[in-house]
């Protein structure tokens, strides 16, 4: 199945492609999602069209991309969590909850766009990769620390 991209898709193509992919992933996932629509000759010539205004659309959105990035830059995370006797963590600091926090600081970004290969699961600093954009890539300061309470007793002990 051939389909044009309305958005950047992850390791399929950026917006205004025209990719062939299989029929399942077209059907179920793409096209439901808005994030492409049928490759069709009418659809092409519409697609061409689309491409200019996409082009002026991407460059603002790199500029606010950019802004982003500097402001995010700043930034710094610190994550409370139980810990174990070895400094391991029960549980882990993942996307979704840097995402959260985000949120609390007045930042609105989606999960998805956090590049956390696995999630924080020991103490310590992380700066971890945001991708705001596709040319725009800003790191975050992240801190896990041990919860109070169980540090005061384990130094009780």
């Amino acid at each position: 199945m051939e389909v044009i991209l309305k958005e950047d898709v992850n390791k399929l193509g950026h917006r205004g492609d025209v990719v062939k992919v299989a029929d399942g992933y077209g059907r179920n996932y793409l096209l439901p999602g808005k994030l492409a629509i049928e490759a069709t000759e009418a659809n092409k010539a519409v697609i061409e069209q689309m491409k200019g205004s996409a082009l002026r659309k991407s460059a603002k959105e790199k500029t606010e991309a950019e802004e982003l990035a500097t402001q995010l830059s700043a930034v710094e995370l610190v994550f409370e969590r139980k810990v174990g006797e070895s400094e391991h963590l029960f549980g882990s600091v993942t996307s979704s909850d840097i995402a959260h926090e985000l949120e609390n600081k007045g930042f609105t970004i989606d999960r998805r766009k956090i590049s956390l290969e696995d999630p924080l699961k020991t103490l310590g600093e992380y700066h971890v990769p945001v991708k705001l954009h596709r040319e725009v890539t800003s790191h975050i300061k992240v801190t896990v620390k041990g919860d109070q309470a169980e540090v005061e007793a384990a130094a009780a002990v």
